[in-house]
């Protein structure tokens, strides 16, 4: 709609706090980068955690997610590795740092009476996801952003003819790139879309490279951590 020509999202993802490599101030830091563009929402694709008790990361998690700062809100849905860790406990987290969860939901920003729909499905991995559920929660009217963590769900989210827009994480855009492009390193779930912009069917699919870092030792090579910027256009 054209009310919403010009709309900016902020897509982050696979922020995996550990106080190795990411820290309390390194989120802090992203959440002033991310403020700094003034985006109209914020979108979080997953993975907040990676394995084991995410307790002793909730002070540093939630007041980096509180820092970020968005008209229309701050949204995201989980990841496999939330699950891997403590879903339970990463839903306390995120809830206390203002981040509405859309596990198999749908939330609707209005610009008068025009509708922009976000709505998310939980983990596909962990096989969570109900997207039948998010289709009868979703109204017919308005285009429709979906954030989805793992990125090749873009296949079955097109079909739908829906969305517009899939955003997702979980690859880091393969974390270390070889020479020619090569991701020797890319998991399950995330190897047709592994980063960037794809065109599925009349779908757009993005692919955040993430913030965090998995796998020992800890580096991205030809691989930079990535804030996205999505600016919503009338056609």
């Amino acid at each position: 709609h054209p009310a919403f020509d010009g709309y900016r999202i902020a897509h982050i993802s696979d922020i995996h706090m550990d106080h190795r490599h990411m820290t309390g101030e390194r989120l802090s830091g992203i959440a002033a980068l991310v403020n700094a563009q003034n985006p109209d929402f914020v979108a979080i694709t997953g993975d907040y955690v990676t394995r084991g008790d995410p307790g002793p990361y909730t002070a540093s998690l939630v007041e980096g997610l509180r820092a970020l700062r968005a008209p229309d809100g701050v949204a995201g849905v989980l990841g496999n590795h939330d699950y891997w860790a403590d879903a339970r406990t990463v839903r306390r987290i995120i809830d206390a740092g203002g981040v509405r969860e859309l596990a198999n939901d749908v939330m609707t920003i209005q610009r008068g009476d025009a509708s922009l729909h976000i709505a998310g499905v939980d983990d596909i991995w962990e096989n969570r996801h109900r997207l039948d559920r998010v289709l009868d929660r979703l109204p017919s009217e308005g285009a429709a952003v979906l954030l989805a963590h793992e990125p090749d769900f873009a296949d079955e989210s097109a079909a739908t003819g829906r969305f517009g827009l899939q955003l997702s994480g979980h690859s880091h855009g393969g974390q270390c790139v070889m020479p020619g492009g090569y991701m020797p390193l890319l998991p399950d779930l995330g190897r047709k879309y592994p980063s960037g912009l794809y065109r599925v069917g009349e779908m757009w699919q993005y692919t955040n490279r993430g913030l965090g870092m998995v796998w020992a030792p800890q580096v991205r090579f030809n691989c930079r951590p990535e804030i996205t910027i999505l600016t919503l256009t009338t056609a």
